[in-house]
């Protein structure tokens, strides 16, 4: 639950915002940045996709808060700005040249975009028509079933969203496309299974060939991530 008072910012405004660099008072100078950066994803979302999206930038960061994230409430997405008081913020980017942040702030915006395409589609947490999943009755009780499960799903929805991230890149950054491939590969935790171990998707994602700019960067994405299904381990 956000609190009431945090401040929502229409994506018209905020893209307006962005254009103009007007009306920054009330924001602090990383969200400046970040907002700045995620542009061009946020315009095309609403333009080219109608997608709903509401910003929301928290007063304060929660101890557990992301710096950037996507919920859904209401039939719209809230991509949700946690950077007050969250050194995330600032470690997320550590070591990356002030000049190569911009093209992996956009990457991660359009990261975050793709959870609100799969939650505007009515497809969180499905797989496509004739998928066979795998089954998790081998495990010992109920509860780690239920467990695996959502450790699974989670981990396929982060892989949509990091192949969306990636068919982005490729269409408006695509020369930095090596940099971000190599970035996710390193963020994504190894650990077998892991919730966020996308590494069988980008595996797939090595050369940006593999991205047919002819569709829109969603569609490119579910493409692609129906083949990293097969070799998630079922």
């Amino acid at each position: 639950m956000l609190p009431e008072f945090v401040m929502k910012l229409s994506l018209p405004i905020l893209l307006s915002f962005c254009a103009a660099s007007a009306g920054a008072a009330q924001l602090t100078e990383t969200e400046t940045r970040w907002l700045q950066a995620g542009a061009p994803v946020l315009a095309y979302a609403k333009q080219e996709l109608n997608l709903p999206i509401d910003i929301i930038v928290q007063p304060q960061a929660g101890p557990n808060d992301v710096p950037l994230a996507m919920g859904f409430a209401d039939g719209r997405c809230k991509l949700v700005f946690s950077m007050r008081g969250n050194p995330q913020a600032e470690e997320v980017l550590a070591g990356v040249p002030a000049a190569q942040q911009k093209v992996l702030i956009e990457a991660m915006t359009a990261h975050e975009v793709g959870h609100c395409w799969r939650q505007a589609h009515g497809s969180w947490h499905a797989v496509p028509a004739g998928f066979v999943e795998g089954s998790l009755q081998q495990l010992a009780s109920p509860e780690l079933q239920e467990l695996s499960k959502q450790i699974r799903d989670t981990r396929r929805e982060e892989a949509f969203a990091d192949l969306v991230a990636l068919a982005w890149t490729q269409r408006a950054n695509a020369a930095q496309y090596p940099q971000v491939h190599a970035w996710l590969m390193q963020v994504r935790q190894p650990v077998e299974h892991g919730s966020h171990n996308t590494r069988a998707w980008l595996q797939l994602a090595r050369s940006a060939t593999v991205f047919d700019s002819e569709r829109n960067p969603f569609e490119q994405a579910r493409a692609l991530w129906a083949q990293g299904l097969l070799k998630d381990g079922q």
